[in-house]
């Protein structure tokens, strides 16, 4: 097998700083690349809340509007084992004073100049370090501008024209938009802010220069390749995306090492496929510890974000009549106040059947997922989706909308040819989904031998990033054919 040079850029990178998805991407799939044999490195800030181990490397200029900022690159790493081999992956930490050593990792009014400084920093470092990739595989809007550096401002030095760039696109209404001044400080001419360039109603877009000037672009399902390319789900970049014949959608791996009910030690009984019946002692021990009757009523739980986007608005209108059925509801996760009120005060109303739990909270997500029997995601828009592949692995049922890597990866369960794996609905409103749930609690009820099938068949798929790799190598050859 050929060897490729791979490097990760990210914004952000578990187990060093997350605050998303795209942290577990950025962490997990150079993982299952390293494995198979191929150099993969990561690139990453090094904010002020990173406390791994790591050396200097090395230190350069990056000249900001004018005047000189130090880049200072520290070399980590990101250690792990596979199959019982060792392996360690250079991790790179682009280090700033002035841009990094800040409390959080976003929302900062220079955030345009902070990102710019570390793309720059990101191409500079290549070859002090001497590492020339094949693929520098770019993620979301914070690395947006190093595909366009590459094609017009480094093409013609022979060290770099060679390199190629995937581009992925993890949430489409994060596009970083800023206002025309922010040009100079990329290093561009006005010439750059045009439409068939970096303008976008008026403003310097980010992502946009990400999917214009990378050979190849992804995003992380294949449903939601075709929902972006929609005026409902496009985020005004619809146009844009329709026209990108390179535009390809691969659904995220989990870590089946990390969610794994057979060797988890956050949850209450360890089980699989094959002791199935210890997930009814998760079960018995999470209501106690919530407080809730240990009575054979469904659990229906969300481990999530609390806001609009995952659904909330018509879970508020369907709860009334819910929780007048026989079920036990369980959330966990921090969001929207409005939500987290509501939750809150269902929670004292309903103290037999609703328990809320406002907080982050990662060992009892783990003990959740393992007790509880159904997992609800009614989705407004979904890129892929990592709760119902989690619940997946712990044989809970998904209940999910039928929008992006939801709809890829949960099959609806038909009762006359008993196949599926979940159940689902297409229709974004309240009715819909309620009568969905009541499908899914009256075959919980009524069909337990059933039940368990679909939970198993869930258990039984294969979600971990050394299936996913294979599709990301595939992209990375294609990229390295478009530059040759």
């Amino acid at each position: 097998m050929e060897q490729l040079k791979i490097l990760m850029v990210s914004a952000e990178v578990e187990p060093f700083a997350k605050t998303g998805g795209l942290a577990d991407v950025a962490g997990s799939l150079p993982k299952a690349l390293k494995a198979m044999g191929h150099d993969v490195r990561i690139v990453m800030p090094r904010y002020q809340c990173i406390s791994a181990k790591m050396s200097y490397l090395t230190d350069f200029s990056v000249d900001m509007l004018g005047h000189e900022e130090t880049a200072i690159v520290r070399e980590g790493s990101l250690n792990f084992d596979e199959d019982g081999e060792a392996y360690s992956i250079p991790v790179y930490f682009v280090d700033s004073y002035h841009y990094f050593d800040r409390p959080n990792i976003y929302c900062y009014g220079d955030d345009a100049d902070r990102f710019c400084f570390f793309d720059k920093a990101v191409l500079k470092m290549l070859p002090k370090i001497g590492f020339r990739p094949d693929v520098i595989h770019c993620n979301d809007w914070q690395t947006g501008p190093i595909p366009l550096y590459l094609r017009d401002l480094y093409n013609e030095d022979a060290f770099y024209n060679q390199i190629g760039t995937l581009y992925t696109i993890h949430n489409l209404q994060y596009q970083g938009n800023f206002g025309k001044g922010v040009l100079p400080v990329m290093g561009l001419g006005d010439e750059y802010f045009a439409s068939d360039k970096l303008e976008f109603y008026g403003q310097v877009n980010f992502m946009k220069s990400g999917i214009l000037y990378s050979e190849v672009v992804n995003t992380v399902s294949r449903t939601y390749v075709e929902e972006i390319k929609t005026e409902e789900y496009g985020e005004r970049m619809e146009g844009l995306l329709r026209t990108k014949t390179d535009l390809y959608g691969i659904v995220n791996g989990i870590d089946v090492k990390l969610y794994d009910p057979a060797s988890d030690d956050r949850i209450y009984k360890k089980f699989d496929v094959n002791t199935f019946h210890n997930k009814s002692i998760n079960k018995r021990e999470l209501q106690l510890d919530l407080g809730l009757p240990t009575a054979n009523a469904p659990i229906i739980s969300m481990v999530t974000r609390i806001c609009d986007q995952k659904g909330f608005e018509l879970i508020a209108q369907i709860l009334p009549d819910l929780l007048s059925t026989d079920i036990q509801f369980v959330v966990l996760g921090l969001g929207d106040p409005y939500y987290e009120n509501l939750f809150k005060d269902y929670a004292k109303q309903y103290p037999n059947k609703f328990s809320a739990n406002i907080e982050f909270n990662d060992t009892l997500a783990h003990k959740i997922y393992a007790g509880s029997d159904m997992f609800l995601m009614p989705s407004k828009f979904e890129p892929c989706g990592l709760g119902q592949l989690i619940a997946f692995r712990y044989g809970t049922v998904p209940i999910v909308r039928q929008t992006g890597g939801l709809a890829d990866t949960v099959e609806d369960f038909k009762v006359e040819e008993e196949v599926g794996n979940g159940f689902s609905f297409k229709p974004y409103n309240a009715r819909t989904l309620m009568k969905t749930l009541v499908r899914a609690v009256s075959v919980y009820k009524n069909m337990p031998d059933v039940w368990e099938d679909i939970a198993k068949r869930g258990m039984s798929q294969d979600f971990s990033w050394k299936n996913v790799s294979k599709h990301y190598i595939n992209l990375y050859k294609k990229v390295i054919d478009k530059v040759f």
